[in-house]
C-alpha cells in the first residue's frame, strides 16, 4: 500500500498529515497489514525529523503561491505551478500510489491535479470554517471530504455533499496529552501564580510579540509566561524583553522560546492554565484538546482568509474570547488575561467547552479510509507471515 501525503507551507498544513500518517501506520500494525510505504510531496520537508520519525520520504515538488494582492509574483508562480504539475506528474507515476491526502494549500495545487490526471483517488481534509480555494477546487473530483466546521459543507456545493464527512481535526497523539508537571518542573514556574502560555504560530507573530512585551511588567506581577516567538523573531524579542524587565523582582517568570518542540509543547501545555494564540485551525483544536481556555488574535482577512472566520466559531462555543488585531492594545490584553485568570468559574465553564468541540479521533477516522482504499486497490496487501 501506498499513500501520498500532499500540502504545507505552514504547520496548520503538514502536521495533520503527521498525525493521519501515525494513525496508518497503526492501523498496520494492528492488523498485521504490510508495512505501508509513505511519501510527501512539497516544495520543502518542513520538519525533516517529523518526516525520518514517521518514515515518510519526502519528494519535493515546486508549486506557486497565489496572492490576494496584486504582485508580479502572481503571474510567475503560475509558470512554477505548471513545472510543479509535470514533476508531480512523473513523480507520481513513478511511485503510483493507492490514494493521495491532501490538506490544501498552494502546495498541494500540483500533485491533486498530477492524481486527477492519473486518475488517482484523492481525499481531502478542509480545516477552516471556510475552504480554501486548492480544497474547492480539490473538491469537484476528491473521492471523499473531510471537514472540522458544518459551515464549510455550503462552499462546496451540493453536488459533492454525499462525500463530506465531519472529522474534526487531526492531532499528533503525543501533542494532544499534556504532561502537567514537566514545564513548571523544568522551568521553575512560581506556582503561587497562573501561567498563561503564548502561541504564534510556527513563524511566531510580531504584532502579539509586540504587544505582550509592551504589557510585560504588568503581565509577571501576577502570571508566569511561557512565550513561543518564532525562531526568527526570538532573539529580538529575548533582547527587548531582558531591558524592559532589568528592573523588575518578577523577571524570572517569564520564559521567551523561539519553537516548542513536541515535548516541550506537551510540558508547556499541561502547565497553561489560559493559552494566547493565533486562530490557525490545527492550533485551536490542539488548544481544544489540552481543554484550556484562550484568547484569539486571528491573521486580519487582508492577509488571510480563514483565521478570523475560525477564531469567531470557535468562541462561539464558549470556549474561547476573541480580540481582533486592530483591536489588541497592551492595556486590553492584560485586562482580559487578569479577567479570564481571576474567574475560576469562568475558567471551569470555558474548559469544558472546549472539550466539547475537540475530536481526539480525526486522525483515525481518515487513517481508516485511507487504509480502506489503498487495499481495495492492492488486494496483493495481505497479512504478514507470522
Amino acid at each position: 500500500m501506498k499513500i501520498v501525503f500532499a500540502g504545507g507551507g505552514t504547520g496548520g498544513h503538514f502536521y495533520p498529515l503527521i498525525a493521519v500518517a501515525e494513525q496508518v501506520r497503526q492501523i498496520a500494525r494492528e492488523r498485521r497489514l504490510i508495512a505501508p510505504k509513505l511519501y510527501y510531496l512539497a516544495p520543502s520537508a518542513f520538519d525533516q525529523e517529523a518526516l525520518f520519525e514517521n518514515e515518510i520520504t519526502f519528494i519535493a515538488c515546486s508549486a506557486g503561491k497565489w496572492r490576494r494582492y496584486f504582485s508580479l509574483q502572481n503571474f510567475s508562480d503560475v509558470f512554477v505551478t505548471l513545472g510543479g504539475f509535470f514533476s508531480a506528474l512523473m513523480t507520481l507515476f513513478r511511485i503510483y500510489p493507492d490514494v493521495v491526502f491532501s490538506k490544501g494549500g498552494y502546495a498541494s495545487v500540483p500533485i491533486v491535479l498530477a492524481a486527477r490526471a492519473l486518475r488517482i483517488p484523492v481525499i481531502i481534509h478542509e480545516s477552516d470554517a471556510k475552504p480554501g480555494r486548492a480544497n474547492l477546487m480539490a473538491s469537484t473530483f476528491a473521492y471523499r471530504i473531510a471537514v472540522t466546521f458544518d459551515s464549510a459543507v455550503p462552499f462546496f456545493g451540493a453536488k459533492v455533499r454525499d462525500r463530506i464527512a465531519r472529522t474534526g481535526i487531526p492531532i499528533r497523539s503525543a501533542i494532544a496529552t499534556p504532561e502537567p508537571n514537566g514545564a513548571a518542573q523544568e522551568l521553575g514556574l512560581d506556582p503561587t501564580v497562573p501561567t498563561l502560555l503564548i502561541l504564534g504560530g510556527s513563524s511566531g507573530a510580531r504584532n502579539i510579540n509586540e504587544v505582550v512585551l509592551s504589557g510585560l511588567p504588568e503581565l509577571v506581577e501576577s502570571v508566569n509566561i511561557i512565550h513561543q516567538t518564532g525562531r526568527e523573531l526570538f532573539p529580538e524579542v529575548q533582547g527587548t524583553a531582558k531591558l524592559i524587565l532589568e528592573k523588575s523582582p518578577n523577571a524570572s517568570r517569564y520564559h521567551p522560546f523561539p519553537y516548542l518542540n513536541t515535548l516541550s509543547m506537551r510540558r508547556a501545555s499541561g502547565a497553561a492554565d489560559l493559552v494566547l494564540s493565533r486562530a490557525g485551525m490545527t492550533t485551536v483544536a490542539e488548544i481544544a484538546l489540552w481543554k484550556k481556555p484562550s484568547i484569539l488574535v486571528p491573521i486580519p482577512e487582508t492577509v488571510s482568509h480563514d483565521q478570523r472566520m475560525n477564531a469567531y466559531a470557535y468562541a462561539h462555543t464558549g470556549a474561547a474570547v476573541v480580540i481582533e488585531e486592530q483591536n489588541l492594545t497592551q492595556h486590553l490584553l492584560v485586562s482580559e488575561v487578569r479577567r479570564i485568570l481571576a474567574d475560576a468559574s469562568l475558567r471551569a465553564s470555558m474548559s469544558e467547552k472546549s472539550s466539547l468541540f475537540a475530536n481526539a479521533d480525526a486522525g483515525r477516522i481518515i487513517a481508516e479510509e485511507l487504509v480502506a482504499l489503498g487495499l481495495s486497490h492492492e488486494p496483493q496487501a495481505l497479512e504478514e507471515t507470522v
